[in-house]
């Protein structure tokens, strides 16, 4: 069900409001370039600086924008876990085929509170969840033994996986089984994780370049694997220069650039790329040929 490119898309605000038409137009940009998915109020969406009637705001543009062309994913986590279960199920009435839920943050639970936590949303809502394991942001690894159990549960299909560590990735493999959908939390790990068993991305990258994720993704998945290797390859400077600070900063500077949106706008404590990374930025994506 969730394969393949998946765009961690981006909520482009103007004048400090979410830009709904940019917005839209940005889904379309991703469907007709091949995108299997799309997962609005992820970490590249800002979903921790978006009000809940923000964040049910822009599920539902989303959800009504896409029209069952591909699965859309909301994002739906939170460190309070009666916040969870509210947010996932106004997922699931706003007609998200699933919901991606990020460990609680900041409070530092015990794996044993990780279990219960998603357990509890998992049980409450009748939705499809994909976790999501970032460390570097929650201060918490899930570990796979925990996954393993949470995999158990039905409605739990899923883990995006961002820690950058191919023993983890390939240990939740080994557990879970290959109908468990380990995806890429990391671009720049997108085709290694293919090769053990991952089921594809869900990606910052994918919101400049699309196609050439979703290709990458097509070309493993058809047995292509030279010209997979080759299509990894091609992409992987521009997965690294969309970190050169906070993700979404860099990556909504070069929809900027590219005149996918107006406004490169970020919410604080998050701030616009300095001049230097800027430029930075610009080369390269001038050397990708994104920037006519």
């Amino acid at each position: 069900m969730f394969q393949g490119a998946i765009v961690a898309i981006v909520t482009p605000f103007r004048d400090g409001r979410v830009d709904e038409p940019a917005l839209r137009q940005l889904i379309e940009f991703q469907i007709e370039n091949g995108t299997r998915g799309i997962v609005p109020c992820g970490t590249t969406g800002e979903s921790a600086t978006l009000s809940f009637q923000e964040h049910e705001q822009v599920v539902e543009i989303v959800v009504d924008q896409v029209k069952g062309r591909v699965p859309v994913i909301a994002g739906t986590g939170s460190n309070n876990t009666e916040e969870a279960v509210r947010l996932t199920e106004h997922a699931r009435r706003a007609g998200a085929d699933g919901a991606l839920m990020i460990s609680p943050y900041y409070n530092k639970p015990t794996q044993e509170g990780l279990y219960q936590h998603f357990k509890k949303v998992a049980g409450s809502v009748d939705l499809p969840i994909v976790l999501y394991n970032i460390p570097g942001r929650t201060a918490v690894n899930m570990e796979p033994d925990t996954i393993a159990r949470l995999a158990e549960i039905p409605n739990i299909v899923g883990v995006k996986e961002a820690t950058g560590s191919m023993k983890q990735i390939t240990d939740i493999i080994a557990r879970c089984g290959t109908d468990f959908h380990v995806l890429s939390g990391e671009d720049h790990i997108t085709y290694p994780l293919l090769c053990v068993g991952g089921k594809g991305v869900i990606s910052v990258s994918s919101n400049i370049a699309p196609r050439e994720m979703s290709t990458l993704c097509n070309l493993h998945f058809e047995g292509k694997a030279r010209e997979a290797v080759e299509a990894y390859y091609r992409i992987l400077p521009l997965c690294h220069a969309l970190f050169y600070e906070t993700n979404p900063a860099p990556v909504k500077a070069a929809l900027a650039m590219m005149g996918k949106i107006s406004s490169e706008e970020v919410r604080l404590p998050l701030v616009v790329m300095n001049a230097a990374n800027r430029a930075k930025l610009r080369r390269d994506l001038e050397a990708h040929g994104l920037l006519s």
